[in-house]
């Protein structure tokens, strides 16, 4: 017998569902309400938060072009088989120092303490290679700098009235975490020289005519991300007297400094005498960025109404409980063993890689010198800085650099940038200017990618 075509058997559902006592089928469920955008909080919105998926969708579009875009590391540092070598040296290190296999194990598997397990190892490092002199319990071991941000961000800022002053342009990754927490922001610009404390003193100033509170000042002193500027040793001293006579916290940010050639300015916290600073860091561009390892050095005191004190660093873990619960032990392990095995000295442990940098920043500004010489950018009206350490420089041009230009340059010109324009808060400039990147490519991917981006100046300068 031929087997019921699908006729029959529609028919027959059909039937047994009109069958006496058979179930009827279930009505469809009605389509769930849309979210609407307008009820969710304001950030979501927020031109500023789609800045790095712009730049991602850009990239992964058009991925033959060269990208002068990211700022992170070179691959080449990088060996798949040294993270085991670095577990093994910190658990040797836990073994030397009385740790039991059980313990070991401990520290791996479970979870650990919220303020984190290596604090007496960051903080020896700071001690040995920064300067920087605190005792362990000030250490909290954070998932990257960011989350240390957003740590600092939500003990310090109180109310409606307490503004956040940030040097502009400015790192995206603390205006967006400023944005989340609704927290004020008002931005100091720089000059063409970098930083100047008077303008901050004229902000402060401002700030308290109008009633508010200028809590913290945020700022990335060695060769910043995104314009590559570095504060003057005069600046450090400005802004430290700055900070003790007008009661403002400095936010210390400064990933860069130990990837750069040459030896570095003092950090602001080694300097501090008042404890002003609250220093920010992060081993994503001096061990490896997979780790998310960060730390804040939060050496105030605080002080309870009954006249009881603590750390900063203690009411920071306390936030943290409820983030993150705490550091990855996998991620401080690594870390940690990358410490231990250079005795602490971070700057020797990238003493290869500082030089790598430093000769690709040198390599682009011989480039763009080749490619634009100085009587054709003066005509052109383009000129950049020169940083002597860091990933990033700024190139100014004559034409609006947004992101129909960011998209015409990747399609017609294989080559992507990022819009100064992002890490100026509210909107407050950078719209003729380009970060470029020199981290991430090879000398030659440089030259090539120089040449291009050569190509598109005269392009988009001829159609302004």
């Amino acid at each position: 017998m031929a087997a019921p075509g699908p006729e029959a058997l529609v028919a027959g559902a059909v039937q047994n569902a009109q069958a006496p006592g058979a179930t009827a089928p279930s009505p469809p469920a009605p389509s769930a309400r849309p979210l609407r955008k307008a009820e969710l909080h304001g950030s979501v919105s927020d031109p500023l938060l789609d800045t790095m998926n712009f730049l991602n969708e850009i990239t992964l579009r058009y991925p033959d072009a060269i990208s002068f875009a990211p700022g992170r590391p070179y691959d080449g540092f990088f060996d798949t088989e040294q993270v085991f070598t670095h577990m093994r040296t910190y658990l040797d290190h836990l073994a030397a120092h009385g740790g039991t296999p059980e313990d070991i194990r401990t520290a791996l598997y479970q979870y650990g303490p919220t303020a984190g397990q290596i604090r007496e190892i960051i903080a020896e490092s700071l001690r040995a290679d920064e300067g920087i002199d605190v005792p362990a319990e000030s250490v909290v071991v954070t998932v990257g700098a960011q989350e240390a941000m957003l740590l600092v961000l939500r003990a310090l800022f109180s109310g409606p009235d307490d503004v956040l002053m940030v040097a502009s342009p400015c790192y995206v990754g603390i205006t967006g975490a400023a944005r989340l927490l609704d927290i004020a922001v008002h931005p100091v610009e720089e000059r063409e020289d970098g930083f100047h404390a008077a303008d901050l003193e004229a902000a402060v100033l401002a700030e308290k005519a109008r009633g508010r509170r200028p809590r913290a000042f945020y700022l990335v002193p060695d060769h910043s991300n995104p314009s590559g500027t570095t504060l003057t040793s005069q600046a450090r001293t400005d802004l430290l007297d700055l900070a003790a006579r007008h009661d403002l916290l400095i936010l210390e940010d400064s990933p860069y400094r130990l990837v750069s050639p040459g030896p570095p300015p003092p950090t602001l916290k080694s300097l501090d005498r008042t404890r002003c600073v609250v220093h920010l860091g992060s081993y994503s561009k001096t061990v490896f960025p997979g780790a998310r390892v960060g730390f804040a050095v939060a050496d105030q005191t605080v002080a309870d109404d009954s006249g009881a004190t603590s750390l900063l660093a203690d009411e920071l873990a306390k936030i943290k409980s409820m983030v993150t619960v705490n550091t990855p032990s996998l991620s401080q392990a690594a870390v940690a063993g990358a410490l231990l095995a250079a005795q602490g000295l971070v700057s020797e442990l990238n003493s290869r890689a500082a030089r790598y940098y430093g000769d690709a920043m040198r390599a682009m500004l011989r480039a763009l010198d080749a490619r634009l010489p100085a009587d054709r950018r003066s005509a052109l009206g383009v000129r950049w800085n020169r940083p002597e350490g860091g990933f990033f420089l700024t190139v100014q041009v004559p034409f609006p650099a947004d992101n129909a230009a960011l998209t015409c340059s990747a399609q017609d010109f294989g080559v992507i940038w990022t819009p100064m324009s992002h890490f100026y808060p509210g909107a407050g400039g950078g719209h003729r200017a380009l970060r470029l990147s020199t981290s991430y490519l090879t000398t030659e991917e440089i030259d090539e990618g120089t040449a291009r981006l050569a190509r598109f100046i005269e392009a988009g300068t001829r159609a302004a």
